[in-house]
């Protein structure tokens, strides 16, 4: 089930994210206009609209903000179990073909790693993140993470968790490899996804506590930024729709889960 609730959710959001869907839109309407169709010209000019409004307006901080706003920045206790990082912030293709660790516009995820671990000292770090990609396995962001902190010669402490293709599987594969009721442990991750993960890693049995970076939402005026606008919506429709898959499956138990345990 888990292998088929991957596949699809990637062929579902292949089809449903805004740049490919408005890409489809555009073609349906020249496909429709080439035969004969009038309605295929409202079709086309339609999606140039909505195309043209997106450049304009960050639409996506309507979709992220709620999300990022739901966890706080901790106030961080003397002691914790751990700190679990979600893969995210690397390019594990890039890394392996290149030889060296690369790391995408979740960076942050990475960058929190020797600052917790200097913070505590004796606590493990568990990287976990495999390969999200449908073709081609062979390289795995825990990897890239994993290689990044030995550099820093920090590797002492880590727990590499290299099966994980989403975040169901972060907390499930994770989970098998510590002692995760014997919290709190430090949950790292994307602000617009803390909750998705907190819910899921609570609804695991995990004690976390949301650690929340690389946050997206700026400020709300027009600017023509097209390719910022349209990764931030893209980002936010992704994220809302994953909540509520995750929820409809039996992945979480909340939508958006309580600021505090229950």
């Amino acid at each position: 089930m888990q292998d088929l609730f991957f596949y699809l959710s990637k062929l579902f959001w292949a089809l449903v994210s805004p740049d490919h869907l408005l890409l489809l839109l555009t073609l349906l309407g020249v496909v429709l206009l080439y035969s004969g169709r009038s309605c295929g010209l409202w079709v086309s000019l339609s999606a140039l609209g909505i195309l043209m409004v997106i450049a304009v307006f960050p639409l996506g901080n309507l979709l992220l903000a709620p999300l990022e706003n739901r966890f706080a920045q901790p106030e961080l206790p003397e002691k914790i179990a751990g700190i679990v990082v979600l893969g995210g912030g690397e390019e594990e293709t890039l890394s392996g073909l290149h030889q060296q660790p690369h790391f995408s516009s979740a960076a942050e995820r990475v960058m929190s790693i020797p600052v917790l671990m200097r913070r505590y000292p004796g606590a493990p770090v568990v990287i976990t993140g495999g390969s999200a990609s449908l073709i081609d396995q062979t390289y795995r962001g825990a990897d890239v993470v994993a290689d990044w902190v030995h550099q820093l010669g920090m590797g002492e402490r880590l727990v590499v968790e290299r099966e994980a293709r989403n975040t169901h599987e972060n907390a499930l594969y994770s989970g098998r490899l510590v002692d995760k009721t014997n919290g709190p442990w430090l949950l790292v991750t994307s602000a617009f996804h803390m909750p998705r993960s907190v819910a899921i890693f609570r609804h695991q049995g995990w004690d976390v506590l949301p650690y929340p970076v690389d946050y997206r939402v700026g400020r709300n005026r027009p600017a023509m930024q097209f390719w910022r606008n349209m990764r931030d919506l893209s980002v936010g429709v992704r994220e809302w729709i994953g909540i509520v898959a995750y929820y409809l499956t039996g992945k979480t138990t909340q939508l958006l889960p309580d600021k505090e345990p229950g």
